[in-house]
């Protein structure tokens, strides 16, 4: 695969909504800087990596917006405005949405990657074998338990139609995306859990993550 072709959508929802999960081992301003400093450990891994040519984050977290807007070939847009009944998991779907529309005005004939915001260990190369092994199709690449899903890809030209939440690995499998068995653990581990934070850190972390982890230390993990 030629360098720099595809488009990646990072949706990240406000900062003060997320991780909630995480509620047990840190309050929640700590978990809001959480959830920013792997968003954009996230982000500038993706920009690190040869076969991604732009960057589009979509979010309506301050910090992250404006963090992301510094690092290069990073477009930003505004998270769509909530609707009565929305759940976390709808309005994500519906950021997936904005990200995908913008990517297709500005890069038509790029393949499309959806990536969540949570992955503060990536490495840019196990990202390009995801594409690779993707070969520009509809796929999606499961989650450590192989039950959620942290990328999902689109060929030129398709739409991108996400369902993301509890069992969103199956439920993308349903909607036509073929899912990729890969051995790629910084991108299939994300982080939801206190254990799933204790992998990331056993392993390695992004600067602005392991930055903070060290401010809160220790952690009651």
């Amino acid at each position: 695969m030629s360098s720099r072709r595809w488009v990646v959508v990072v949706p990240v929802k406000d900062a003060q909504r997320g991780k909630t999960r995480l509620a047990d081992v840190l309050e929640p301003a700590a978990r809001a800087a959480l959830v920013r400093a792997m968003a954009l450990d996230t982000v500038e891994a993706v920009t690190a990596c040869a076969s991604v040519a732009r960057v589009l984050v979509v979010t309506g977290d301050g910090p992250v917006a404006h963090g992301a807007a510094r690092l290069p070939r990073v477009g930003v847009l505004p998270e769509p405005a909530a609707q009565a009944g929305d759940t976390g998991w709808v309005a994500l779907d519906r950021a997936v949405s904005a990200g995908a529309r913008r990517a297709r005005t500005e890069a038509p004939g790029a393949p499309v990657a959806v990536l969540l915001g949570d992955l503060p260990g990536l490495d840019p190369a196990e990202l390009t074998t995801a594409f690779d092994a993707a070969e520009s199709g509809r796929s999606v690449l499961p989650d450590a338990e192989g039950t959620g899903t942290t990328l999902l890809t689109v060929g030129p030209g398709e739409d991108v139609e996400s369902r993301f939440g509890a069992g969103s690995a199956a439920a993308h499998e349903a909607l036509g995306y073929r899912r990729l068995e890969l051995d790629l653990p910084t991108l299939r581990q994300d982080v939801d859990l206190p254990a799933d934070l204790v992998r990331v850190i056993a392993r390695r972390v992004g600067g602005r993550t392991q930055a903070l982890l060290e401010r809160l230390a220790p952690l009651p993990l």
